[in-house]
């Protein structure tokens, strides 16, 4: 079988025609699993041995080794745990009821023509303002308890999830719809079984947009108002000079957004299996 040639192939041999290498295949994503943890090792690795030849200065930028240090400190006395269930209770409320009442107002919008004439210029008008900026606000009307951080992080919740559900019921293809129709579907029936599956992948990408912005809100009412919470520690902290209590706080709310990024890939990946 080794001795078979294709018909022709020594007659294209002979006359200098040479294979044409593929060309295709341009700007195809190859996974590369292990060159992620070996970035961030080398950064920490540059980043302790900066600190130990002194080229830089532990107070103002302590070394990793001492952020862990710091962490294993927090971990043992118990106080981080107080910190992050906090947190955790407030980021998860204001997540759940942001989100809840961003999806039904972004479902009407996209469905309704008076809802969207509505609502469209409502969000257009409240969305570009700084939600912080609403907290002392909050504040006043609500107490300087839980309720206006939660209504703080709701608000910010709120507006990127309506936009990212209108947009991904916009953008379902019509003659989708139209054939649903054709065969006498009910509404109902057409945004459960249509809209909505057609409109996920939007959706969930306003989750991830959202979240983020929960995280950042968070951290921003747990420096104002707050004695609790992993906010409020590294605003002590830092008001200190605890740098390396204040990296590690900074650490917590890394490790608490790549769960949720975490938790959201799970999401994405059960809803979106027939993609």
């Amino acid at each position: 079988m080794s001795d078979i040639t294709m018909p022709g192939a020594s007659q294209a041999g002979q006359a200098g025609v040479q294979e044409l290498r593929f060309r295709g295949g341009g700007f195809t994503i190859v996974r590369q699993p292990g060159a992620p943890l070996v970035a961030f090792v080398a950064v920490l690795a540059f980043w302790e041995l900066s600190v130990r030849a002194g080229w830089l200065n532990p107070l103002f930028l302590p070394a990793p080794s001492s952020v862990m240090d710091a962490l294993w400190d927090l971990t043992k006395s118990g106080l981080i745990w107080q910190h992050v269930s906090i947190s955790i209770q407030r980021i998860g409320i204001g997540w759940a009821l942001g989100t809840v009442f961003g999806i039904l107002v972004g479902v009407a919008m996209g469905m309704w023509s008076l809802s969207r004439s509505v609502g469209l210029a409502f969000v257009s008008a409240l969305f570009p303002i700084p939600k912080v900026a609403l907290l002392p606000l909050l504040i006043l009307w609500l107490g300087i308890g839980e309720s206006s951080k939660v209504a703080t992080i709701a608000l910010g919740v709120f507006f990127p999830t309506v936009i990212s559900v209108y947009s991904g019921i916009d953008n379902v293809p019509r003659n989708l719809i139209a054939m649903a129709q054709s065969f006498g579907v009910p509404q109902r029936s057409i945004l459960w079984k249509v809209v909505l599956p057609g409109a996920l992948p939007s959706i969930i990408s306003g989750f991830r947009i959202s979240t983020s912005t929960a995280l950042i809100l968070l951290v921003s009412a747990e420096m104002i108002g707050a004695q609790f919470g992993i906010g409020a520690f590294v605003l002590q902290a830092g008001n200190m000079m605890l740098t390396d209590q204040l990296l590690a706080g900074v650490t917590l709310l890394s490790i608490l957004g790549l769960l949720i990024s975490a938790l959201l890939s799970r999401l994405e990946a059960r809803l979106l299996r027939w993609r």
